[in-house]
């Protein structure tokens, strides 16, 4: 699970005081791979372990690592990362909306697909079905997905609306961890990944890579680390103004054209499309693969008509 450290602007001036320091970041850095005493950390830094000691010190002060002594060679202090990524929100803090549907829906939970090879599915433990078979994506245990890749196509979910009768959007989130498809992997490997809601297009985002070499925080270890690892989290917004990805405004399409009323469900697709200038396909990822604890999440704002 990646753990992440919030922070308002207040609460981020202390923080960033202790990472103003190469010591203080080589010293997170290095406690990436795994817990470490002082006398390890301050031998691969070559450091007296005074200055070490002072520099874990800072860290621990600002939240940043617990240490705790444990049995050794007599007890040792050994000091571990308590979070893999810090967000300094540079908003002023608004007033929060309770009206917000919030769903979580598992990659494996799609309505329907129309995909081409390069294809397949696996979940956290094993291959779903044959590695560039189309029909695989039509087994059962296709609900088991944590990573689904294709070259060419789309997949569609259908969240239900539980917007209620009397409610009025205000606006729509849908978020993903997404990347190109290449064979294995390849750091230069773009490709224009679009997002549809109830059939209307939204955005088109151009997907720089497929990401490889080195292991998502949640990809699963007998997952070569030659294949496609981690995505990156996109945001698609549409509210009354537009429609966003990223807060970057895409097209005018707005959260009237959708209508949402119209259906029990909100239709959700991500394809490649056929015209694309870059069509280098894409990976999809779950709950347990990849860098985020999540699978596509839709929030739905909406307000009570007066």
């Amino acid at each position: 699970m990646m753990r992440t450290l919030q922070l308002t602007l207040g609460e981020a001036i202390e923080i960033c005081k202790a990472l103003s320091n190469e010591h203080r970041m080589t010293i997170l850095d290095i406690l990436t791979q795994g817990p470490m005493n002082v006398n390890d950390l301050s031998e691969m830094m070559e450091l007296p372990f005074s200055t070490a000691a002072a520099n874990i010190k800072k860290l621990e002060d600002a939240c940043l690592i617990s240490t705790e002594l444990v049995p050794g060679r007599g007890m040792q202090k050994v000091s571990s990362k308590k979070y893999d990524r810090i967000v300094i929100n540079l908003r002023k803090e608004e007033q929060v909306d309770e009206n917000i549907i919030t769903i979580d829906m598992p990659i494996g939970e799609f309505a329907d697909c129309e995909i081409g090879p390069t294809c397949g599915l696996v979940s956290d433990s094993a291959f779903l079905g044959m590695m560039d078979e189309p029909r695989s994506f039509y087994e059962p245990e296709r609900k088991e997905a944590q990573l689904i890749w294709f070259r060419s196509g789309y997949i569609e979910y259908r969240f239900p609306n539980r917007i209620p009768y009397g409610g009025k959007e205000e606006r729509l989130e849908i978020m993903a961890e997404l990347c190109s498809e290449a064979p294995y992997h390849k750091l230069d490997w773009p490709s224009d990944i679009t997002v549809w809601v109830n059939g209307i297009e939204i955005g088109t985002w151009t997907s720089p890579s497929d990401f490889g070499g080195e292991r998502g925080f949640l990809t699963p270890k007998w997952w070569l680390t030659e294949n496609t690892q981690y995505g990156l989290l996109k945001t698609w917004t549409i509210n009354r103004h537009g429609s966003f990805i990223d807060g970057v405004k895409q097209s005018d399409v707005t959260l009237k054209d959708l209508s949402i009323h119209a259906k029990p469900y909100i239709s959700i697709k991500f394809g490649v499309k056929k015209n694309a200038v870059n069509a280098g396909g894409m990976n999809l990822f779950g709950h347990r693969f990849g860098n985020y604890e999540q699978g596509i999440i839709m929030k739905l704002h909406y307000s009570h008509k007066e």
